[in-house]
This record gives structure tokens, C-alpha cells and sequence, in this order.
């Protein structure tokens, strides 16, 4: 069973245009509406390969009501935490150039609400079955508890469960030193949070503070396997796509996070798989789905990469 936690999790609304007129008045087309955040996207690319998962995430107000249907039309099981502020939204405008998100902060939970949810992501794990792992993705609401990620991680450690985390700041470095099994931050991320001069360097220094695996994103460069020693792997397919970057990197962590329930050994293919499926991720229209990803890895490469740590 995998479990993936959306701290914040929000109402996705995702115009697709021949182009933004920015400055203009424009008429679009209807927006298509679904429940989002990063871990209910790594959640459905999960759902709709196979995998066992649960849905937690707190929801409120009416667009928690409309989140809440959205994921029961999908058929994605879920362990929903009812809280008092509104569930945010995010706004994607997609273009055949670019994609250009407007994300709203997220209102602030109280105290209680982060004791609930941390309960109700322990019970979830507790009820799956087969391999346990916990996805915690995404931005956290404003007033998160500085300590949240290091409860995650522990829940994660009472339940006998991996721990793959995707966020950012002080919570990846949390999240870190907390013992995380696996990290994935995209090179701005890592290098906000760690420094130094470039991405692999940064990840060693992340992969060292945890004794687990950095996962890091590079954009249309790939993707970067860090173990805390050892090889550095890097997966890149052989030309860029056009399309809704949304949600690649949510897939690229599905990937991960199914190979951990299903304790492969193959880092290579791993990895592989990985950047497939978030290459796949680019070619759907929605964040939270990705197109077939069998004929994309034959153009992926995975190579050694020289680290400069070393």
C-alpha cells in the first residue's frame, strides 16, 4: 500500500490555450476542474497503473466538497480530514510554448488538525497491505508546524514504511535530517535549500544528511539518482517535449514510490522508469495523469555522472 500525503492540498482549475494574451481581455475555453496538489497527482498516476494507494489530505469549504467528489468519480481511495478553512485552488494556463501556474499560499491549519492528520495518515498505512510506503508532496500551508516533516518521517518509521518526500525549504531539510528514504527536489529547490554550486553537489549534501537517495529533477536535463555514496546516475530522454509540465515531476515520484512497494533493485531501470513516466506526464493534458509511457523508454539514456564531491 502507498500512502501520499497532500499537506495542501488544492482544487486545480487548468485552461488549455493557443496562447495567453497577458495585459488583454482574452475568452477561454471552460477550465477542466479536478482535485490536485502533489500528492494526490503522485496518487493518481499510482491509481491508474495499478497500485494500491490512499489519498489524506485535510479539505474544506465548498471546493473541498467539490475536491472530495472529484476524487470519488476518479475511484482514488481516500482518508479525507475535514477542516475548517477552504480548500485552495491553483490555476494552470497551458500554452503549446509554455505552462504558467498561479498557486494560491493555502490557509494556515491549527494545531489539532495536524495532530488528526498525522493519526489518520498512521491508520491508513496500518490498514494497507503488502509493502507500506508514505508519499508526503508539496507546499505546506502557511504556520506549519517547523517540526512537521520530522513527525511524517517518524510515522513513517512506527509503521515500517519507506518515506519518499517532495517539498521545499526548511522542510527538505527537515524532512532530511529526519532520515527520509528518498528526496526529490527539482535543482531550484535543492539548491534554495542546500547551496553550493551546482545540483549534484547539493544532492550528496542532502543524500549525506539523510543516508538515503536525492532524487533531483533537472528540467528538460533529466533526472538524477544521489545515493548518499556510491555512483551518481543521471536519465535523460533524447529531446525536450511540448506540453503541461504540471505535474512531471509527481509522476517521476510515482514511479519511485511503486518501486519501493514493490522492493526493486534495479537502479538503472528504476530511474528509467522514472523519467518515462514523467516525460509521459508532459504529453498528458492534466496534471495527475501521464500518456503511455512504454514508448518513451527507448529514448531515455542513463549514464554515470561524474560528481564533483568525489
Amino acid at each position: 500500500m502507498i500512502v501520499t500525503l497532500t499537506p495542501n492540498p488544492a482544487l486545480d482549475l487548468t485552461y488549455h490555450l493557443e496562447r495567453l494574451e497577458v495585459g488583454a481581455s482574452q475568452r477561454v475555453p471552460p477550465a477542466q476542474v479536478r482535485a490536485g496538489g502533489k500528492g494526490v497527482n503522485v496518487a493518481r498516476v499510482l491509481h491508474d497503473q495499478g497500485h494500491p494507494v490512499r489519498v489524506v489530505a485535510p479539505v474544506g469549504g465548498r471546493s473541498g466538497e467539490s475536491f472530495t467528489a472529484d476524487l470519488d468519480d476518479a475511484g482514488v481511495p481516500h482518508s479525507l480530514l475535514p477542516v475548517a478553512p477552504a480548500t485552495r485552488s491553483t490555476v494552470a494556463i497551458v500554452t503549446p510554448e509554455s505552462t504558467t501556474n498561479l498557486n494560491e499560499a493555502g490557509a494556515p491549519l491549527a494545531d489539532t488538525d495536524w495532530d488528526a492528520l498525522l493519526a489518520l495518515t498512521s491508520a491508513a498505512l496500518t490498514a494497507g497491505t503488502g509493502r507500506p510506503v508514505l508519499v508526503c508532496s508539496g507546499s505546506l500551508p502557511a504556520g506549519a508546524p517547523a517540526d512537521v516533516m520530522a513527525r511524517v518521517v517518524a510515522v513513517a518509521r512506527e509503521r515500517g514504511a519507506r518515506c519518499v518526500v517532495d517539498t521545499s525549504g526548511d522542510h527538505l531539510l527537515v524532512a532530511a535530517d529526519a532520515g527520509a528514504d528518498v528526496l526529490k527536489p527539482n535543482h531550484h529547490e535543492l539548491l534554495a535549500a542546500v547551496g553550493g554550486p551546482d545540483p549534484v553537489t547539493a544532492a550528496r549534501t542532502l543524500a549525506r544528511r539523510s543516508g538515503g537517495l536525492v532524487y533531483a529533477s533537472l528540467g528538460a536535463d533529466g533526472l538524477l539518482r544521489v545515493p548518499a555514496e556510491g555512483p551518481v546516475l543521471r536519465a535523460r530522454l533524447d529531446s525536450a517535449l511540448s506540453g503541461n509540465t504540471t505535474g512531471a515531476g509527481d509522476a517521476a515520484v510515482a514511479a519511485i514510490a511503486g518501486a519501493l512497494a514493490l522492493a526493486e533493485t534495479d537502479d538503472a531501470a528504476v530511474l528509467a522508469r522514472a523519467t518515462a513516466w514523467s516525460a509521459a506526464a508532459v504529453l498528458h493534458p492534466l496534471a495527475g495523469g501521464i500518456a503511455d509511457p512504454d514508448p518513451l523508454l527507448h529514448r531515455i539514456t542513463v549514464e554515470p555522472w561524474e560528481d564533483p564531491c568525489r
